[in-house]
């Protein structure tokens, strides 16, 4: 019997494994990404994000009595209509709500709120609110799991030689994948029992230079359905590879990216989507929002670096032709307390808005606005529960069964 492991004893493709990503290998054999298949991006707002700094509500007379130091200035708001306006370094966000590009989801939370990071980020990422949840599997790897369709062999053999070590076994289900950019440990959002996800950080990751490794596998002729499953498994990775780094390398249009770390990822992540790759969703990562002290500067320029990433990323995907089928949605495991604290900051709070982009969205201000006098113990109420935006995203966006992935029924809203 043919194993895994004797194959690869005997196989001149055991010479690629320090030069194809893991992962892209495997993506390789997953099913390819139609035209017209959507994709979701997903920036997560590390730390806890100050909501009312950012989607400010300026009327409301609790702003003034809560915050001090903390106050922004009236004259420097970009106004969404007479009562909100977002924070002075999100010009760039605030024209495309203009333009009916971004959609702000207001007071977004969950019942009986976890003023922890690690149990209210578990929560976020696994829409669970046990413990035993959050130790499984995340709301999108879920999703993807449904999405999922098996890489069939010639003549409908679907055994893989990726299954096992010691033996032919079913290939593990495979499906649409998820990539987080940026390197670092998966999150647990993105998390499936069959679907695949990985993650890097430069594009030089997926540069594939070993031309003599190359030249073997174009000129093996495996004598078995299984050899050249494998054979053929390794070229598309080497295809892959080449459109990631030709998108890469091709003259990009006029978007302009922060030179930030996020404007990296979302640059990377629009050639990720311009070169073809099999991922429905796209993860990364803006860390820095847990501001409790000396919160002003620090909130102003990672709000403009999200501002100027966004508006850029979906620019530079409107010039691709791209931009009606990729999604942007960002989120932070929770929002601040209303009163600033003594050391100009602010501490672990409820409820914070969530931002939608898009050419695909609804654009304008959805849920009620937080008031900042109408309190839980010195915290905003929830006014939306996150679920229905998650349950929203998957039944309308990525027409997937939110019943299936959420194991409860929410209410849609209107998004799209």
């Amino acid at each position: 019997m043919l194993t895994r492991r004797n194959l690869l004893k005997r196989s001149s493709l055991i010479a690629l494994a320090p030069t194809v990503p893991g992962f892209l290998a495997r993506l390789a054999r997953a099913v390819e990404t139609k035209a017209d298949d959507r994709v979701l991006v997903v920036v997560q707002l590390d730390g806890g994000n100050d909501g009312i700094n950012t989607v400010l509500p300026f009327r409301d007379e609790g702003y003034a009595k809560q915050r001090d130091k903390l106050r922004l200035p009236m004259d420097k708001l970009h106004k969404l209509d007479d009562n909100v306006a977002l924070h002075p370094s999100m010009r760039a966000m605030a024209d495309l709500h203009r333009n009916q590009r971004l959609a702000i989801v207001q007071g977004v939370g969950y019942p009986n709120p976890n003023r922890s990071h690690e149990v209210s980020m578990a929560i976020w990422h696994t829409a669970r609110f046990d413990r035993a949840g959050h130790k499984g599997h995340g709301w999108l790897g879920r999703a993807l799991d449904q999405s999922h369709v098996a890489p069939a062999l010639r003549d409908g053999d679907s055994r893989s030689p990726a299954a096992a070590a010691d033996g032919p076994v079913p290939v593990p289900q495979g499906c649409p994948a998820a990539v987080l950019v940026g390197g670092g440990a998966l999150p647990a959002a993105i998390i499936g029992r069959r679907s695949i996800a990985g993650s890097f950080s430069r594009f030089d990751e997926l540069a594939v230079l070993n031309g003599a490794a190359r030249e073997s596998v174009a000129a093996d002729s495996p004598n078995n359905e299984l050899a050249a499953f494998v054979r053929r498994s390794a070229l598309d990775a080497y295809a892959t590879a080449d459109a990631v780094n030709e998108a890469a390398a091709r003259e990009r249009g006029k978007a302009t990216y922060p030179a930030s770390q996020l404007g990296q990822h979302l640059s990377m992540v629009a050639r990720l989507i311009e070169a073809d790759l099999p991922a429905r969703v796209y993860y990364a990562v803006q860390p820095g929002y847990d501001t409790h002290a000396e919160q002003l500067p620090t909130h102003a320029r990672l709000l403009g670096e999200l501002s100027g990433a966004l508006a850029a990323f979906l620019d530079d995907l409107t010039a691709a032709g791209l931009a009606e089928r990729v999604l942007l949605m960002t989120f932070s495991e929770f929002g601040r307390r209303v009163a600033e604290n003594a050391s100009a900051g602010t501490d672990h709070g409820t409820a914070a808005p969530m931002f939608l982009a898009g050419g695909g969205v609804r654009g304008g201000l959805i849920g009620e606005t937080p008031r900042l006098l109408d309190l839980d113990q010195g915290d905003l109420k929830m006014s939306l529960d996150f679920r229905r935006v998650y349950a929203t995203l998957l039944r309308d966006w990525l027409a997937i069964d939110p019943t299936v992935v959420l194991a409860e029924p929410f209410e849609p809203l209107p998004l799209f």
